[in-house]
């Protein structure tokens, strides 16, 4: 089974293995991440530019890349409940007949990364000044920073990957 992962991020490319493995165990996979633009800001804001941007990863994979079996786009973003800032990310799959997605779970940002995601920083940028820490993002992520390490980014995304194929494993269940 061959799939793309719109992105190069280690994080993104391992938390799609993952997902993939538990979903269709005892099979072949070659994964592969590749860059495309998510054709939203840098930093989204709300479910539905998070959503966007992960499914813009995720076509511009499948158009560009025709010869596979599944494309992953993986989108983090951030919305707002009053002043509280909640962090989540949205997976889409494609294959070449259906789209299907889900959301990893969320949780609120201390109050100094809200701020500096306010000045215009992407929220990794905002981990390390707030964590003192170096390329974030392609490590343990704001899951892990706050919780010392228990649930990293990897992880973090890995419950939703295997969301995301339901409708691929059940499609009886989930027309096209």
């Amino acid at each position: 089974m061959k799939i793309i992962v719109a992105s190069k991020n280690p994080v993104k490319i391992d938390a799609a293995q993952a997902g993939f493995a538990l979903q269709f165990p005892n099979t072949d996979l070659q994964v592969a991440g590749r860059s495309f633009p998510s054709g939203v800001p840098d930093q989204p804001i709300g479910s539905d530019e998070t959503l966007q941007g992960a499914f813009n990863r995720a076509i511009q994979a499948r158009e560009n890349l025709p010869d596979n079996d599944y494309w992953v786009g993986i989108e983090g973003g951030n919305i707002y409940h009053d002043k509280e800032m909640e962090t989540m990310a949205w997976i889409v799959v494609l294959n070449k007949e259906r789209m299907a997605k889900a959301r990893t779970a969320g949780f609120f940002l201390p109050a100094q990364t809200v701020e500096l995601v306010e000045k215009g920083y992407e929220l990794g940028h905002a981990d390390e000044i707030t964590f003192g820490v170096q390329n974030s993002k392609q490590k343990m992520g704001s899951s892990g920073l706050l919780t010392d390490g228990l649930i990293d980014r990897k992880s973090f995304y890995i419950p939703a990957v295997v969301f995301a194929l339901i409708p691929f494993k059940k499609p009886d269940l989930y027309p096209c």
